[in-house]
């Protein structure tokens, strides 16, 4: 990676293992797509209510040759997570869905119907 990982916590005091958790799954990205040129990680909570914990959102920017990528699960499911591990888990599942998809079409192993399909998305 040219840029340094930058992870931000919101809401939240700053967590070494949870840093280290992210760290992690940052480095398995990077076996996915070798040309990941920044990511930047915001763990946040929002305010506690009466009936539920806090709920994380993790939102991961990637920026690669050609291509940034947004995961946020809070903005496309509307799904807050009381577990912050399960939150990065999910959250960098889809990041990872997301560069496979792209290292594909980048390689050429979509088919042109499979492209106006994930175009339409």
């Amino acid at each position: 990676m040219q840029i340094p990982l930058q992870i931000v916590f919101r809401g939240i005091p700053a967590s070494e293992a949870v840093e280290a958790r992210i760290r992690e799954k940052v480095s398995k990205l990077e076996k996915f797509h070798s040309h990941i040129m920044s990511c930047r990680v915001a763990v946040e909570a929002e305010h506690q209510s009466q009936h539920q914990g806090n709920q994380y959102h993790i939102r991961i920017d990637i920026t690669t040759p050609g291509k940034e990528f947004v995961v946020s699960r809070e903005h496309h499911d509307k799904q807050a997570y009381e577990d912050i591990y399960v939150a990065i888990r999910d959250a960098f599942d889809a990041a990872t869905r997301q560069l496979k998809d792209y290292a594909q079409v980048q390689r050429g192993d979509v088919k042109s119907h499979e492209l106006q399909d994930l175009a339409e998305l």
